[in-house]
C-alpha cells in the first residue's frame, strides 16, 4: 500500500515538473523569420517560402557564406519556388510544382540551381536531380542590404525578374511563362455567333495592348461598340483604328467617346480623347 502511494505521488511530481517547465517557455522572435511572397505572373503564380537572416554587423559572402560552397540560399531549411503552370528559366522548361533552390556564390559568378526535391537541405542535395542550374553575374549594390531579401521585378505579361540581395550583392535572373497560345487558345473557344459585347472588348483589348492582328481586334470592336456602345469600348475602337492609319476615323470615333465621357462626367476618358485627337490630326 505505502510503495503505491509513493508511485502516485512520485507520477503527481513528474506531471507537475512537465507542467511547470512547459509554462516557463519563452516565445522570441526568430532570428531569421520566415517568409512567403507569391506573384501572379502570365496566367499562373509564383510562391517562394524562405527564411530572412541579417547581417548584423557580419561579412556574408566570402566569409558566412563562402564562395564556390552550396548555400541553401537563406536561413534554416533551403528556399522553396512552387509554381502553379510550367515555366522557362534559362532557356529549360520546369513543369509546375515545387522545386528547393540552392546557389554557389562566388565573387564573379553565381551558380543558381532549381532542384527536383523541394525539401532538400544542403546535406541531402544531390547533383542529379538537378531541374535547371545555370550561372549568373553577380551584381554590386549602391547601399546594403541588411536582411536577405528574394524579390520580384521588371513584370511582363509573360514573364518576371527575380532578384537575391544581401549585403552589397544582387543576383538577378528571368523567370518566363508561355501565354500568347493559352490565351489565343481561349478566344477561339470563346468566339461565336452569340452577341457577347464585353467579350468582345476584352478580347479587343488584348490583341491592342499585346500588338497582335490589330485587323482582328478592329472587327472585333466594331461589333462591340455596335451591340453595346460604352465611352471605354468607343474610345478602344478610337485606339485601334489610329494604329491602323485610319486618322480621320479614329478622329471622329474619338470625338464620340468624349462627348460619352463627358455626359458619365468621367474626365480622365475626356483627357485620353483630346490626347489621340490630337496625335490622330498630326497623322492626317
Amino acid at each position: 500500500m505505502k510503495t503505491s502511494m509513493k508511485h502516485f505521488v512520485w507520477v503527481l511530481m513528474t506531471f507537475a515538473i512537465a507542467a511547470s517547465a512547459k509554462a516557463q517557455q519563452l516565445n522570441t522572435p526568430q532570428p531569421s523569420p520566415a517568409a512567403r511572397i507569391t506573384q501572379a505572373v502570365g496566367l499562373g503564380e509564383i510562391t517562394v517560402s524562405y527564411s530572412r537572416p541579417s547581417m548584423k554587423g557580419r561579412v556574408i559572402f566570402g566569409d558566412l557564406v563562402p564562395y564556390g560552397a552550396l548555400w541553401r540560399t537563406g536561413a534554416n531549411a533551403a528556399t522553396k519556388f512552387t509554381f502553379t503552370d510550367e515555366v522557362t528559366i534559362a532557356g529549360k522548361n520546369l513543369p509546375k510544382g515545387d522545386y528547393s533552390l540552392f546557389t554557389i556564390p562566388g565573387q564573379n559568378n553565381w551558380v543558381i540551381i532549381f532542384n527536383k526535391n523541394p525539401n532538400a537541405s544542403t546535406l541531402s542535395y544531390k547533383q542529379e536531380e538537378d531541374a535547371v542550374r545555370f550561372e549568373v553575374k553577380p551584381e554590386t549594390l549602391p547601399t546594403p542590404v541588411e536582411t536577405f531579401t528574394i524579390n520580384f521585378a521588371d513584370l511582363k505579361p509573360n514573364s518576371a525578374l527575380v532578384e537575391l540581395m544581401w549585403e552589397k550583392t544582387a543576383v538577378r535572373f528571368r523567370i518566363e511563362t508561355e501565354v500568347d497560345k493559352k490565351v489565343m487558345a481561349q478566344i477561339e473557344r470563346a468566339l461565336d455567333p452569340k452577341k457577347d459585347a464585353g467579350l468582345y472588348y476584352q478580347i479587343a483589348s488584348y490583341l491592342y495592348d499585346n500588338d497582335k492582328d490589330m485587323v482582328r481586334a478592329y472587327d472585333l470592336i466594331t461589333k462591340s461598340v455596335e451591340w453595346q456602345p460604352q465611352y471605354w469600348t468607343v474610345h478602344l475602337k478610337a485606339k485601334i483604328e489610329y494604329k491602323l492609319g485610319k486618322f480621320k476615323e479614329a478622329i471622329a470615333t474619338a470625338e464620340r467617346s468624349m462627348a460619352m465621357a463627358k455626359e458619365a462626367n468621367n474626365n480622365d476618358y475626356v483627357r485620353l480623347n483630346e490626347k489621340l485627337i490630337a496625335e490622330a490630326k498630326k497623322g492626317k
